[in-house]
């Protein structure tokens, strides 16, 4: 079974990744595995990667890295034979957590190089034309993803200490929602558009969502103060963030959100400036990935959906 891993140096913790680098050429020479192994060299190398192996011929592409990893190497996969293979060393891992993937590498490398291991088709996003397949947002939480960017140290901590300093300066804006005949207004500090059901760390935006539903989960949080955002973020880890009065939440397979100015997306955590009309489609078992016999997420089916649409790349 011919193999590609794309490895993101920079992930996560970097001293974690600079033992995982070894333990993966390790991996491959003692499976005797019809494999390469690639190092990312900056933005998009993922992507042009990923689209390489396809062309030749790789039946699985592993993606090495988080969720901004995942979103580049999954772009040039969608609507291919080629299946997603992920080994999570990011700090969130949201897809890899909602599908029930192992999280240490070793496990993680059983699966994506089992032969006998369950490929399913799952849905992916876009917005404005640029592919996610996690999560998108804009408002405070690309706010944040614009500051977590930026730092040398990554996880949890530093995500909470970048949320707080985000919400310190935080704004609102009112926005127009359109979906399946249905339009309100709405004044949100936050909109989230979900695939699965959380953003990572088990912080669950959309609790119940489903990769394989042919639907998307939109959630806006409206303005909150010090104490309303302590009690929402008491919410979003236990799962119950729909019981809050400052969320309105709706289902469907296409949203039109017009917002009062152009502005930040992030797409699976990466930010990338879009107009004030924001776009944002389902397509239905778009990405074929590799996944445990035992996950409850989806159910088993490889089958594709007719391909495709066209991408903007960042």
């Amino acid at each position: 079974m011919k193999t590609r891993f794309i490895f993101n140096p920079h992930s996560g913790r970097h001293a974690r990744n600079a033992r995982l680098l070894p333990l993966l050429r390790d991996f491959i020479v003692r499976r005797g595995l019809d494999a390469d192994l690639i190092a990312t060299e900056g933005p998009g190398h993922a992507t042009a990667l990923a689209r390489d192996a396809v062309n030749n011929g790789c039946e699985r592409v592993v993606a090495v890295g988080g969720d901004g990893t995942m979103n580049e190497v999954a772009q040039a996969l969608l609507y291919t034979p080629a299946a997603l293979g992920l080994i999570p060393c990011g700090s969130g891992n949201g897809l890899a957590l909602h599908l029930g993937l192992p999280l240490t590498p070793l496990d993680a490398l059983e699966l994506v190089t089992a032969a006998g291991s369950r490929v399913a088709a799952v849905d992916t996003g876009s917005v404005n034309g640029m592919p996610f397949f996690n999560a998108m947002g804009f408002g405070l939480d690309a706010e944040v993803s614009r500051r977590f960017n930026h730092l040398t140290k990554r996880g949890l901590p530093a995500y909470a200490r970048t949320a707080f300093a985000a919400f310190a300066q935080r704004k609102s804006e009112l926005c127009t929602i359109r979906t399946a005949g249905h339009q309100e207004k709405i004044e949100a500090m936050l909109i989230a558009v979900a695939n699965s059901d959380q953003y990572g760390n088990r912080a669950f935006i959309a609790p119940g969502a489903r990769v394989d539903d042919g639907q998307l989960d939109l959630i806006a949080i409206r303005p909150v103060g010090l104490f309303g955002a302590a009690v929402l973020g008491a919410h979003l880890f236990l799962g119950s963030i729909d019981r809050s009065p400052k969320i309105r939440r709706l289902r469907g397979a296409k949203f039109v959100i017009e917002r009062a100015a152009p502005g930040l997306v992030h797409t699976d955590g990466e930010t990338h400036p879009t107009s004030a009309r924001v776009e944002v489609l389902v397509h239905p078992r778009s990405l074929r990935v590799v996944l445990p016999a035992t996950s409850r997420a989806i159910a088993f089916s490889d089958d594709l959906s007719p391909a495709g649409f066209a991408l903007q790349l960042p």
